[in-house]
């Protein structure tokens, strides 16, 4: 069985059209925008991780995530490194600031299990720092869930072939070439020491009271519409029934306009396309 053919064992799956992923993504992001409304009607407070390796697919998924929603209701946070001060604080500190009030989701774009990983493997926290992680995190994410936080936490899994592909990609292409960082090329020579500190991750924090969602990366689209159709399928909502509106007629009387050539206008590229 160990020599078996995997493309027997796993059946390989019809190519998504773009039609039917662009469909299923709208109406997707439809009941993206009703829950949107539902938690900022109930006053819920919601918390999405993203983590995973460089070049998952964390971003594209938060991008199609907010794409059709209110910025003041779901908000995107990627924390830089920490400064001077913020290494000095508790290391849960920086976080808890970001925390959403009631009516707000918030998307992280990596987390706290930043001391997990990169600082782990990257030699940017102590031993003594790291162990005692483990022994807080779990605590900490039992605290943010009594004082009625919602919590999701995705680990998009990408396969070594997958993340190659992408890699090169973003150094061939000049719109994505900002994507590839140094840190990108450690990440590819520190592969094992990437997976294990995952494992053991893992091993500490995927709790029953707050579990790890794994999300097959390999194809992004499909990716991309399996977390948001689990997200939904997580957060109980209901569709918010609107008053119905009528807009009033304008009154122009008595306002006479500027002529349009007092006015600076950017010029129409569009003309001969």
């Amino acid at each position: 069985m160990a020599n078996a053919d995997k493309s027997k064992i796993t059946p390989k799956k019809r190519k998504l059209t773009k039609e039917a992923y662009e469909n299923t993504l709208a109406d997707l992001q439809t009941e993206l925008v009703k829950l949107q409304e539902w938690v900022k009607h109930q006053g819920l407070k919601v918390v999405v991780v993203f983590e995973g390796r460089d070049a998952a697919g964390k971003g594209g998924v938060i991008k199609r995530i907010t794409e059709k929603l209110n910025p003041r209701v779901c908000r995107i946070v990627a924390l830089d490194k920490p400064n001077e001060r913020e290494r000095s604080q508790w290391y849960f500190q920086r976080y808890v600031s970001h925390l959403p009030g009631a009516g707000e989701i918030v998307l992280f774009d990596r987390s706290w299990y930043n001391r997990a990983g990169v600082e782990k493997v990257m030699g940017f926290c102590s031993d003594d720092e790291y162990e005692e992680f483990f022994r807080t995190c779990p605590e900490f994410e039992r605290m943010l869930q009594r004082s009625g936080i919602i919590l999701l936490k995705y680990w998009f899994s990408v396969s070594d072939e997958e993340q190659e592909k992408r890699f090169q990609e973003r150094i061939d292409t000049p719109i994505k070439r900002w994507k590839f960082s140094p840190m990108d090329l450690e990440s590819r020579s520190r592969w094992v020491a990437y997976s294990e500190a995952k494992d053991r991750m893992f091993s500490y924090t995927d709790t029953k009271e707050s579990p790890w969602w794994v999300v097959d990366a390999d194809n992004k689209k499909r990716a991309r519409l399996n977390c948001i159709s689990h997200l939904l399928s997580s957060i109980p909502y209901q569709d918010i029934q609107y008053d119905k509106i009528a807009l009033p007629e304008i009154s122009k009387e008595g306002y006479v306009r500027v002529p349009l050539e007092s006015q600076s206008f950017v010029p129409d590229i569009t003309e001969d396309l």
